[in-house]
């Protein structure tokens, strides 16, 4: 199906435009984008019918959604070409963390997508941000969500080292992107509608601590849509039919798009690489009328972006699990989290009125969608989602809509089990193949490339000959008429009859703008003169146009003189290796400073009380503390940081973007923590350079053994910090479970701060109890229920010149993290093996303790 000449020619404005402004990174278009999804060429046939101004997409590596169908890379060039044809840019995904032994492969995939033309790559990792920008120059380089950007300070590192503009983290609301409006930041994109993440992106290790399967390298595992039991205080509580503690409802922010609009976001990003096409007709469509909407008012009002009852359906439709707002209104604990299902659903149709022997009533309820035969349905009965019942309608009988009455709904015999079905029994709508059918009639054909807005202007007169001008995206060309014009004896060239001969473009890469006439008096020319002069400039300015594309930079290799020198040559120098411990309690600092530590790490969930855990630990001669920041930073929130300088400390422990920017010129030692997610040497050498002031980095929980190894032998050692023993912070969240599950607050200002009273374990399906621990900003963490050690590997990190560890204590009794330490500090003297440390501390605290992240998997990952 074609686009609209209209759509076309706000296209190609917009392309000219973002085509000229792109050497200024910071410059905003005015007119924001639509940025879709496509996970295979179906996806991007739908994305460009219906209205995207660019895609993106994966290909077969370095990107965070592998389960995606994505592109290779030979069909890279002929994608690109067929969405600049239609004036529709191409993006590619490069959103995960890149391993030491990878970056060989990264460089070289940077050189094809430079030299397929590419017009900007979305990128988590710092280290890659920094080969790109040397490699492919003239590739703009996107932040991915991934980068975990949440603040004005983050965006700012981020654009200081290359980066053109930052997709903000889906918890920015609406009120925090208003900080974003400043003129040293880049332009911001938002994510609009899909599916959510109940952790923040580039902080999950849910993935990789429950099945070695990391979503910071593309193979999230979904452990957030599956059941979980509450634990409270050591007891199960009952929550009824509220099962999917961590599922959030899908985004939804149609209605928010003259508000994105005003505070000038630059880009509304469509989730979906996993969807279906019909997803992406579909949602596509409803955001292109919104945006235009929007765009049409002088004083854009969020009611002229409002889905009306049509739209609604087709999100529903396509692919809902509910749609809420998500956090574009800050949090609201009440209604992210149902709890219910974390399946898709569709509308809900009504309830089940009664139930018969071969059929069941239907009560529409406010719903006046009708049903018909052949449509899709689910019955919600509670409990086990998996173990609810649906099918595909046989017979509809009855008037459908609201006022009308029950009606009758029959499924194939054997299908529906009736007995298992009760009056009250909410329905859905799963399925519509019309609906199906009209999305897809959008994409069953390859839309027509995009047509250029081209003008003409006429000039001559009488004796002289006709001049033709015609100008297109920049580019202006003329022709003049063999034959002299002669003064008109019946039908002069008009303004009409110039538009009705010129705009006969045919099969041309134009479409007429307009015409300015300016002949003098009444004259004419033959038909065939001016139809040969429309050819003859159309034709000039399709060679211009191919000649004024922007021009690719041809890529040059840059990885081997971008690398750190790793310093060592030869054997490496003994000396005494270092073993901090990070506390949680304030009988856990004095329990380790009893035992003979003297490096701490202090995380409190409430920071006032830094200064007591400050004090403690100065009064132990030698002793140093560092006190470690929330892990993220928004707007707003640098208080926080000013309370920890205030509490005197020896060091702080970096844990994001913000702080790594407020601390920058503080006299205060400076540690950067595994949530910046340092992988690979190059991004190790950015964090280490001097204008950071960090001592040392901790190594990304998503390396393996081997892989510490690796970054061990590509950088200076003595950069690293390696943690030996922890729960693995899984889940790190804006949702708080303490104020979704244990009152009936929307926010800290009235939930009547349960965490403050509470122990809370969410209890998976293998039964293992996870701890659920909130922080200052009342985010909350979920760590893995069994520590994890890798005191099975220290001998090779210390043969790799590694002296700088650390162990992690979550909720363990003073006597327990007492003896932890002590074993550790064993370990490393070499009084204790591996194996008898594992034993003794299963013994003497009570842990299941596993290899977690750390293992070496057979073949790799």
């Amino acid at each position: 199906m074609g686009i609209s000449t209209i759509r076309l020619r706000e296209r190609v404005c917009f392309w000219y435009d973002w085509r000229v402004n792109r050497s200024s990174p910071l410059t905003r278009p005015e007119r924001p984008e639509l940025l879709a999804p496509a996970g295979n060429w179906e996806c991007a046939r739908a994305a460009v019918a219906n209205g995207a101004d660019a895609v993106y997409f994966g290909l077969p590596r370095f990107n965070a959604r592998l389960r995606a169908d994505n592109f290779t890379l030979e069909e890279l060039p002929a994608l690109v070409a067929f969405l600049h044809a239609r004036r529709v840019r191409a993006y590619v995904t490069l959103n995960t963390l890149v391993f030491p032994s990878e970056l060989a492969d990264a460089e070289e995939f940077l050189l094809l997508l430079q030299a397929a033309g590419v017009d900007a790559i979305i990128v988590q990792d710092l280290g890659l941000v920094e080969l790109a920008r040397a490699v492919a120059p003239d590739v703009e380089v996107h932040a991915s969500t991934q980068m975990t950007i949440t603040s004005p300070e983050g965006a700012r590192f981020a654009a200081a080292q290359g980066v053109t503009r930052v997709v903000l983290a889906r918890e920015v609301s609406l009120r925090e992107m208003a900080r974003f409006a400043q003129p040293d930041l880049p332009p911001i994109e938002v994510f609009v509608h899909g599916a959510l993440c109940v952790a923040y992106s580039g902080q999950c290790l849910t993935s990789e601590s429950l099945g070695q399967r990391s979503a910071n390298r593309g193979e999230c595992a979904q452990a957030c849509r599956l059941p979980y039991q509450l634990i409270v205080d050591g007891a199960v509580r009952d929550l009824g039919d509220r099962a999917y503690l961590l599922s959030p409802q899908d985004l939804a922010a149609a209605e928010e798009i003259p508000n994105l609009i005003q505070l000038g976001v630059a880009s509304f990003k469509i989730e979906g690489r996993l969807k279906a096409p019909e997803y992406v007709a579909a949602v596509c469509q409803v955001y292109r009328k919104a945006i235009d909407a929007a765009l049409a008012l002088a004083e854009p009002k969020t009611s002229s972006a409002a889905p009306d009852a049509e739209d609604r359906y087709k999100l529903e439709m396509t692919f809902s699990r509910g749609l809420f707002s998500g956090w574009m209104h800050g949090v609201n604990h009440q209604r992210l989290v149902h709890g219910r299902y974390s399946n898709k659903r569709g509308p809900l149709v009504g309830t089940v009125a009664r139930v018969a022997d071969d059929h069941v009533e239907l009560d529409p309820g406010a719903s006046d969608h009708p049903l018909r035969a052949g449509d899709g349905v689910l019955f919600d009965s509670g409990g086990d989602q998996n173990a609810q019942q649906g099918g595909r309608l046989w017979e509809v009988k009855g008037k459908s809509g609201k006022k009308d009455g029950p009606l009758a709904l029959y499924f194939e015999r054997g299908r529906i089990d009736f007995a298992r079905l009760h009056r009250g029994d909410a329905v859905y709508q799963t399925d519509d193949p019309r609906l199906d059918a009209a999305l897809r009639k959008t994409f069953e054909h390859e839309p027509p490339p995009a047509r250029q807005p081209v003008s003409f202007v006429v000039e001559g007169a009488a004796g002289a000959p006709l001049r033709l001008s015609a100008m297109a995206q920049g580019a202006t060309v003329s022709a003049s008429s063999q034959l002299p014009l002669e003064a008109a004896r019946k039908q002069p060239l008009t303004t009409e009859r110039l538009r009705d001969q010129l705009g006969r473009l045919g099969e041309t890469p134009f479409v007429l703008e307009g015409v300015e006439n300016r002949l003098v008096g009444e004259v004419m020319v033959p038909v065939s003169e001016l139809n040969r002069l429309r050819r003859e400039v159309t034709a000039q300015l399709v060679e211009k146009a191919g000649a004024a594309e922007v021009p690719r930079v041809a890529g040059v290799p840059a990885l081997a003189r971008l690398l750190p020198s790793s310093s060592r040559s030869g054997k490496i120098e003994r000396a005494e290796s270092v073993l901090s411990v990070l506390c949680r309690t304030q009988e856990q600092i004095e329990a380790v400073l009893a035992a003979g530590c003297r490096r701490l790490y202090v995380d409190f969930e409430d920071i006032r009380r830094y200064k007591e855990a400050v004090t403690a630990v100065r009064s132990v001669p030698g002793a140093e503390v560092y006190l470690a920041t929330p892990r993220i930073q928004k707007a707003g929130e640098q208080g926080f940081f000013k309370l920890i300088e205030n509490a005197a400390p020896h060091g702080v422990l970096i844990r994001n973007l913000g702080a790594l920017d407020y601390f920058r010129n503080s006299p205060l030692k400076k540690l950067g923590d595994f949530s910046l997610n340092v992988a690979n040497p190059l991004t190790a050498q950015i964090l280490m350079r001097p204008e950071w002031g960090l001592e040392r980095i901790t190594v990304s929980y998503d390396l393996n053994a081997r892989q510490v190894g690796d970054l061990l032998d590509a950088a200076p050692p003595e950069w690293f910090e390696l943690v030996l023993h922890q729960h693995m912070p899984m889940f790190h969240m804006e949702h708080c479970v303490f104020a979704a599950f244990l009152s009936e607050g929307t926010d800290h200002t009235n939930c009547g701060r349960p965490c403050d009273t509470h122990r809370v374990a969410l209890k998976d399906r293998v039964g293992v109890a996870h701890p659920v621990m909130a922080d200052v900003g009342c985010r909350n963490t979920v760590y893995h229920g069994r520590a994890q050690s890798g005191a099975a590997f220290l001998a090779d990190f210390t043969a790799r010149g590694a002296r700088h560890f650390r162990l992690e204590l979550l909720r363990e009794e003073p006597e327990a993290a007492a003896e932890a330490y002590r074993t550790y500090l064993a370990l490393l003297s070499g009084k204790v093996a591996p194996e008898a440390l594992l034993s003794r501390l299963q013994a003497a605290s009570q842990l299941g303790v596993t290899s977690g992240t750390l293992t070496v998997l057979a073949g790799g990952r």
